[in-house]
């Protein structure tokens, strides 16, 4: 079974920096898209960031310039760094992974990590 762990979230004033990782366990034969989404109270959950096997990126509009995600496929984990935040990037962070396992290609969550920007 496969479980993606989050960490990193937390309270910060705008115009700070906060450190999201993602790490997945258990039998995992080869990740593919690694990303992160938000979803913040009342709305939609939405991409944030992804990168693919190839380290290619894509970043949503309201982030690019301030977010960077990275990945290290040795330890199957996935970082976004978050710079000069903005109370509108208050939501719950969730990573995802689409990933290959035993059973085959299977979209992966984390259970989600808090971020809030004050102002």
């Amino acid at each position: 079974q496969v479980q993606l762990v989050e960490s990193g979230g937390g309270l910060v004033q705008a115009g700070g920096s906060l450190r999201l990782s993602c790490a997945a366990s258990g039998s995992i034969v080869k990740i593919n898209v690694m990303g992160w989404y938000r979803q913040a109270p009342g709305k939609q959950r939405e991409l944030v960031a992804l990168i693919n096997s190839g380290t290619g990126t894509n970043y949503a509009d309201s982030v690019k310039g301030r977010f960077t995600i990275s990945r290290d496929n040795d330890k199957n984990t996935v970082t976004l760094q978050m710079n000069s935040l903005k109370p509108e990037d208050t939501a719950v962070y969730y990573c995802n992974f689409v990933a290959l396992t035993g059973k085959g290609w299977w979209n992966y969550w984390g259970q989600g990590t808090q971020v809030t920007v004050s102002s």
